[in-house]
């Protein structure tokens, strides 16, 4: 009558975890790449580059920080 929980339906996420995960990521990006990117800026005005070097350096370096992050998070379930 009763059907038995096997092992594989114990380890399933809840659909609403998983979604709360993944938009925990996309706001952390986004808040990463924000403040990489006004450091940079302040950093480019402090030192009067006209280029704005510090932002791009830094705003790729938190992108491709978190997609590294991001990369973990799927990989380790």
């Amino acid at each position: 009558m009763g059907k038995d929980q096997g092992p594989s339906d114990q380890k399933k996420p809840k659909p609403i975890n998983t979604y709360l995960k993944y938009s925990g990521l996309a706001f952390q990006l986004l808040i990463t790449i924000g403040v990489a990117g006004w450091l940079g800026h302040k950093l480019d005005n402090y030192l009067e580059i006209r280029f704005p070097l510090f932002m791009l350096l830094l705003g790729l370096g938190a992108f491709g920080g978190t997609i590294y992050q991001l990369y973990r998070s799927i990989n380790q379930e």
